[in-house]
């Protein structure tokens, strides 16, 4: 064997090496795009607003973003653990054996709005609200945090405490932020025509506005 057919046989095992791993690295890649593309499971912990409580079954928010995430062609999965009547303290409660259980990437946190038709504490519903956004952000979910306000009727320094917390919960806890989730309902110019004879829980009808508040909160954390 001459030097030149060695030559020729060691850059013929060179190219196939390469080949070899070029393989490697298209196979990691499409690994990782395949990862990256993994459904994604949203988990909605809220109470009679998303639990459509006096409304058709499939007329709510949460239904209405289950179709919006259909026509936009984005997979996920959508869990609905709301519950009608329930607190911070309730769901906080809850919460391990749905992150257990589920497994989400996204946490849509709605609640509060009990709390206040309650009186409880600022400080209770706040503390329940970041040990929920807490645990939720330690198993790797994405978390989006609903906020509420309460009538005029509570007093002017009460609502404006209310209000602000979801805000200080978001920003100390990393969560992003619907800072009103019936906005354009409850402060619409027609707002008695939005909600159920309670005054309290919106009319089917108001609930693609609820979606309309969430969705671009929640789109770009789905990219």
């Amino acid at each position: 064997m001459n030097e030149r057919s060695m030559g020729r046989r060691t850059t013929r095992r060179e190219w196939l090496a390469h080949c070899s791993l070029l393989g490697l690295g298209l196979c990691g890649a499409g690994a990782l795009a395949a990862a990256a593309k993994a459904p994604a499971t949203v988990l909605v912990l809220g109470d009679s607003l998303s639990a459509e409580y006096g409304i058709a079954r499939g007329s709510g928010w949460v239904a209405l973003l289950e179709q919006r995430l259909a026509r936009e062609k984005i997979a996920a999965t959508v869990i609905n653990a709301s519950v009608s009547g329930d607190t911070t303290s309730g769901g906080r409660s809850r919460l391990a054996a749905l992150l257990a259980q589920h497994r989400p990437t996204h946490v849509l946190v709605e609640l509060g709005g009990n709390d206040a038709l309650r009186g409880l504490p600022l400080a209770m519903t706040r503390d329940n609200l970041a040990a929920i956004v807490k645990a939720c952000r330690d198993a790797g979910a994405k978390v989006v945090l609903l906020g509420m306000q309460v009538p005029p009727n509570y007093g002017r320094k009460y609502g404006d405490e209310f209000a602000a917390l979801f805000a200080s919960v978001a920003k100390a806890g990393g969560a992003a932020l619907v800072p009103f989730i019936l906005d354009g309902v409850a402060n619409a110019p027609n707002a008695e025509t939005l909600f159920q004879s309670d005054r309290i829980h919106p009319l089917a009808t108001a609930h693609p506005r609820m979606l309309a508040n969430v969705w671009p909160v929640l789109a770009p954390l789905l990219k």
